[in-house]
C-alpha cells in the first residue's frame, strides 16, 4: 500500500477513535469501517500501530490482545459543575430511554395483536358464510317444525320405561342362567367352553352385546 494510502487509514482510523472516545480492537475498528471506508484488515492493523507509535492514540496488551484508544491528554478536563450537569443529562435521557422502551413493548404488542387479528375482507367473508349456514339451519329448522310425526314427551316416557323394563328383565334372566350354569359345572368333567359348546349357548361377549345402565 502506497504511502498516501497509509495516510488516508490513518487519518480515518484516528478521526474515527477521537470521536467514539472508547478502547477498540483493530478487529473492531476493521469491522466498524471496512464497508463505509473499503479498509483491509492488513492496512487498519498497520495504521493502529503506527499512530501508537507516534503517540497520537493509546495501546494497551490484554494478554494476547491490543487495545487502541484516544489519548485522553487531548481533551479538556470537566469541572465539578460540568459533570454534575453531564450527571443530570444523562439522568434525564436514561428516563427517556426508558419511557421509549415502554412505548416499544406496548406498541409491539398492539401490533402482535392485529397480526393476528382477521381482516377487514376476512370478517365480511366468515360473516357471509355464517348467514348461509344459519340459512341452511334455518330451513331445516322449519321443517322439523312442520312435520307430523313428533314423538310426544308422554311417548317418549313409554319408551325410556319399557327400555328400562327390558334391561331389569335381562339382567334377571341372565343372572339366573348363570346360576344355573355354575350349578351344572360343578359336577361337569370338562371346561365351561366345552360345556357352552356342547350345549349350544351364546354369550353376550360373543355378540358384543353390553348390558345398559339403568
Amino acid at each position: 500500500m502506497s504511502k498516501s494510502k497509509d495516510g488516508g487509514a490513518s487519518s480515518i482510523i484516528l478521526k474515527y477513535l477521537n470521536d467514539q472516545n472508547r478502547p477498540y480492537s483493530t478487529q473492531d475498528v476493521f469491522s466498524n469501517l471496512q464497508r463505509e471506508h473499503g479498509l483491509g484488515k492488513t492496512a487498519v492493523v498497520k495504521a493502529m500501530e503506527q499512530l501508537a507509535q507516534q503517540g497520537k492514540i493509546k495501546e494497551k496488551v490484554y494478554g494476547k490482545q491490543k487495545i487502541y484508544f484516544a489519548d485522553q491528554e487531548q481533551f479538556p478536563s470537566a469541572s465539578d459543575s460540568e459533570l454534575k450537569n453531564l450527571d443530570s443529562q444523562i439522568s434525564e435521557l436514561s428516563s427517556k430511554v426508558q419511557g421509549s422502551q415502554q412505548s416499544c413493548r406496548q406498541l409491539e404488542s398492539e401490533l402482535k395483536e392485529l397480526n393476528s387479528s382477521m381482516t377487514t375482507e376476512e370478517m365480511l367473508k366468515e360473516i357471509k358464510e355464517l348467514k348461509e349456514e344459519c340459512s341452511k339451519y334455518q330451513v331445516k329448522l322449519e321443517k322439523i317444525k312442520s312435520a307430523t310425526n313428533h314423538v310426544t314427551p308422554e311417548e317418549k316416557e313409554k319408551v325410556y320405561n319399557e327400555r328400562k323394563q327390558f334391561c331389569k328383565e335381562w339382567k334377571k334372566r341372565k343372572r339366573m342362567a348363570m346360576d344355573i350354569f355354575d350349578g351344572i359345572l360343578e359336577g361337569y368333567p370338562k371346561s365351561k367352553k366345552q360345556f357352552y359348546e356342547e350345549v349350544g349357548i351364546e354369550t353376550d361377549e360373543e355378540h358384543n352385546a353390553t348390558l345398559p345402565d339403568i
